[in-house]
């Protein structure tokens, strides 16, 4: 996809959001001349035409420059952590109506094997086995916009040895997780301890395989979550109207085509432009069994399973598991679909800003582009964009009612 060249009012517009934004978000770089370069790295991230290299942002004939940019994004040892954690906190103070915290794999596909947690790994997302870094965003997100703010660096076996990560300054407290639940969950526990920001939904996709830990993880926490999951995941319920039979445990899918009867529609809008779409949606009070070779959840927790068919489909589509049981189905919906709005953002501005680009082999280096690469995303929406298209149920053509309770067991 070819990347939007912003006009030139609008680039002025976003480096004044980008000088206003040095003092409270670096202040903890102590240095006036990091600082500096923090500017100019940011600038060039949204001036910059093609690919956001260190050279490209340098400019033909300036190699000074150049040299200072690299000593600063891949050698300078500025902690990117109180960068990002006042980020976060600038935009739950600026941005509109923020909802949830939304988890986003990314994935960066190499030709060589230097660039750090590079690998030859299946990739879920891409259905096959590349060469790659997988990486994740955990974006703040509305439904006129949405920034990341926390990013995590999967390290495949390999680069936690002593040899590759010695070559690439992994530090010693950087472990080699899988890429989507166990980096996620524990850095949505690193920000719901110490960044010191509201409690919202964490909405994510999560593996069969991982969710009996994810959930235990975010409820003894008191982390509200809405977990995408498979068809196939095994849920446990009990079956209305009898409560000593059961607990039954089948696939979500099976249960929520059981609950077709009891299916309500909402019309939204679709974010990022006004086309309108018909989903309807059953719910049922649950719990996550485990997978085969899973332990039983201890103690269990209850669950809500929300099932969602397209209008003129026979069979449901899609499929969450939510500890939210205070909120009809079609809220727990809308949060769910504010993974379309990241994944709209990401698309037209960050990697417009380069979130893929860099081309270092540090770890350090790595964490401060990304790091670099959300500021800038943040001005850029915060400087050139209205509110715009977004998913909310159409007003006065939405139904859903809070689904009636039923007995459930789960384990």
């Amino acid at each position: 996809m070819a990347r939007v060249v912003l006009p030139e009012d609008s680039v002025r517009e976003v480096s004044k959001v980008i000088d206003g934004m040095i003092a409270p978000l670096f202040e903890s770089l102590s240095r006036r001349d990091q600082r500096n370069w923090a500017r100019v790295y940011l600038n060039g991230l949204v001036r910059t035409a093609g690919k956001k290299t260190i050279r490209n942002i340098a400019g033909t004939g300036a190699s000074s420059v150049e040299q200072s940019l690299q000593q600063f994004i891949s050698k300078s040892p500025w902690d990117w952590n109180p960068v990002r954690r006042s980020l976060a906190q600038h935009l739950e103070r600026t941005a509109r109506r923020p909802l949830a915290w939304v988890h986003r794999p990314m994935v960066v596909e190499k030709a060589g094997d230097r660039s750090v947690g590079v690998g030859r790994q299946f990739v879920p997302q891409l259905g096959r086995t590349a060469n790659c870094q997988q990486a994740g965003g955990i974006w703040l997100a509305s439904g006129e916009a949405s920034f990341p703010v926390e990013w995590t660096l999967t390290l495949p076996g390999p680069w936690t040895g002593e040899l590759l990560r010695r070559r690439a300054g992994i530090p010693e407290t950087a472990r080699s997780l899988t890429p989507a639940q166990d980096d996620a969950v524990h850095a949505v526990r690193r920000m719901a301890a110490t960044w010191q920001l509201q409690r919202r939904p964490v909405v994510m996709e999560v593996a069969a395989c991982d969710l009996p830990q994810s959930v235990d993880s975010f409820v003894l926490r008191g982390i509200p979550f809405v977990f995408k999951v498979d068809g196939s995941q095994p849920v446990s319920f009990a079956p209305a109207g009898r409560p000593k039979a059961g607990p039954y445990t089948v696939p979500a899918r099976e249960l929520a085509d059981s609950l077709r009867p009891q299916r309500r529609a909402v019309e939204w809008a679709r974010h990022g432009s006004a086309e309108e779409a018909v989903t309807l949606l059953a719910s049922a009070p649950v719990l996550a069994a485990p997978g085969e070779d899973g332990p039983p959840a201890a103690p269990p927790t209850p669950l809500l399973l929300v099932g969602a068919w397209a209008e003129d489909d026979p069979l449901p589509s899609e499929f969450w598991l939510t500890n939210i049981g205070d909120r009809p189905a079609a809220q727990v919906f809308l949060l769910a679909r504010l993974a379309d709005r990241v994944a709209l953002d990401f698309t037209e501005t960050c990697e417009a800003v380069g979130i893929r680009d860099f081309e270092g082999r540090s770890f350090r280096g790595w964490h401060h582009h990304a790091t670099l690469a959300s500021v800038a995303h943040a001005a850029r929406l915060l400087g050139t964009r209205a509110p715009s298209g977004q998913a909310h149920p159409l007003p006065g053509r939405t139904g859903l009612p809070r689904p009636a309770p039923r007995h459930a067991h789960v384990r």
